[in-house]
């Protein structure tokens, strides 16, 4: 009982009823129309028949006389096809027609009279319905023009019998599909909401069912999976950040105990300043990578993207290049650049000067042979309908089955380990280029590693 209740309370069988009565309407309104057209019309038109009957008899009488008028009646009664005429003398006695008898109905005002009329078919006498039309002639004989209309109205009666069955049987087969459309809509949201209970009581792994039909059900489920799905991603990368920042913390910090503890045991001065300048040390390293989580944090979440605006990338270019052309040169390398013209793109100039700065200081870090210097060339060209900014290095480059990974928080590669850092300057890269709706790719730069960021180009307005 409580299904059957749940069932006419869905949106799909209310739509469904609601479209079962403009259906019915619709159905009622052509059948009724139809009815009219052929019932009430041939009504109308026997009528019409019976009025243009008398009016002709009438003319008889009037220009040919009784005798004129009794040689019509006689000859048309004679036609069996239902019509009916009685002329009678001013006594009431049948001078002529097929009718007996003056029907009791002609005593009423109204010329039209109907009336009830005995039939012989096959033996036996069957009544009638017969329609009349009852009028007074000069020298008071009494004229009656007439149809059979009992066909007539079997007719209608016919009609009317279809026109409600018709309606009734719309009705039924309505209701009975809303209802079997309304079954099959709740068992899916059923289902919808049962893998629902399951992934809020903690499998993350469950997914909406899909029946493959491609309906807006499909749709909302296969949204609702896209959506759970970069749901189960985020909660694996906090899972994965939270193990990384527990893990990259407490070597530091645990550094930074041992060396305090040191010096108070010691009770020398001399060691309490390098204790205390050590754990400076250590946390501007910790400060960095703190505001470099929360500036990945802010990247990702779209909450820099109001700070977005129309700017030149190649002046962006050229001030971070102008600015790492000394650290180069120091460790013994070459910083160069060259940087096309009207790189018009829409961002923010801190974040990309972020970006780009961190790509340098990678290759600074990584991009050296033993025994050499760094080599790096820093390019910014249009491609296509994109600005792509490139930093090429010849050091010993990534692996490419480690590029879709290096881009992660607090990913190092066993061979970077050794090299101050913590792994969180591409990640960073990243998801600067998420917030201008670009990329970072990474490519083999033979030999080397060639870092692009790749973001749109901004047209200028004609």
């Amino acid at each position: 009982m409580r299904a059957g209740f749940k069932l006419l309370r869905t949106s799909t069988f209310r739509l469904a009823a609601l479209y079962l009565a403009v259906f019915a309407l619709s159905v009622g309104a052509l059948l009724g129309y139809v009815y009219w057209n052929t019932a009430v019309l041939l009504e109308r038109q026997t009528d019409e028949t019976i009025r243009a009957e008398v009016q002709a008899l009438a003319d008889q009488y009037r220009y040919r006389g009784l005798r004129g008028i009794i040689d019509t009646i006689q000859r048309r009664s004679k036609d069996d096809r239902g019509s009916l005429y009685l002329l009678s003398d001013p006594q009431g006695r049948r001078v002529a027609g097929n009718l007996e008898t003056m029907p009791a109905e002609a005593s009423s005002e109204d010329p039209w009279i109907e009336f009830p009329l005995d039939v012989e078919r096959g033996g036996r006498i069957e009544r009638h319905v017969a329609r009349a039309f009852h009028t007074k002639l000069t020298g008071d004989f009494e004229l009656v023009v007439g149809r059979d209309v009992d066909a007539l109205r079997q007719f209608a009666g016919i009609m009317r019998v279809t026109l409600f069955y018709a309606l009734a049987i719309a009705l039924v087969l309505g209701l009975g599909g809303g209802l079997l459309m309304s079954r099959n809509f709740l068992r899916r949201v059923d289902a919808i909401t049962a893998a629902s209970h399951t992934i809020m009581a903690g499998d993350m792994g469950g997914r909406m069912p899909v029946s493959g039909s491609g309906d807006e059900l499909d749709r909302l489920a296969l949204a609702l999976n896209q959506m759970l799905d970069q749901i189960q991603r985020l909660m694996a990368g906090m899972q994965e950040v939270s193990s990384n920042v527990a893990h990259d913390l407490k070597t530091p910090l645990t550094r930074v105990k041992a060396r305090v503890e040191a010096a108070l045991r010691s009770g020398n001065a001399g060691e309490y300043k390098a204790a205390l300048e050590k754990t400076v040390e250590e946390s501007d390293r910790l400060l960095d990578t703190f505001n470099a989580l929360l500036s990945i944090a802010r990247a990702e979440a779209g909450q820099a993207r109001s700070g977005l605006e129309p700017i030149d990338a190649s002046q962006v270019i050229a001030d971070v290049a102008e600015l790492y052309e000394p650290t180069a040169e120091e460790l013994g390398g070459n910083l160069q650049f060259d940087v096309a013209p009207d790189l018009n793109v829409r961002g923010d100039r801190q974040l990309l000067a972020q970006a780009l700065s961190n790509l340098i200081d990678n290759a600074l870090k990584y991009g050296a042979r033993e025994g050499q210097g760094p080599e790096i060339k820093v390019t910014g060209r249009v491609e296509g309908g994109n600005v792509v900014i490139a930093v090429g290095d010849h050091g010993e480059g990534i692996a490419p089955e480690d590029r879709g990974r290096v881009t992660e928080r607090f990913v190092r590669l066993d061979s970077s380990r050794a090299r101050p850092g913590n792994g969180l300057g591409l990640s960073l890269v990243s998801g600067v280029m998420k917030l201008h709706d670009g990329a970072l790719v990474l490519d083999d730069n033979g030999p080397g590693l060639l870092a692009k960021l790749v973001l749109p180009l901004q047209r200028a307005a004609s």
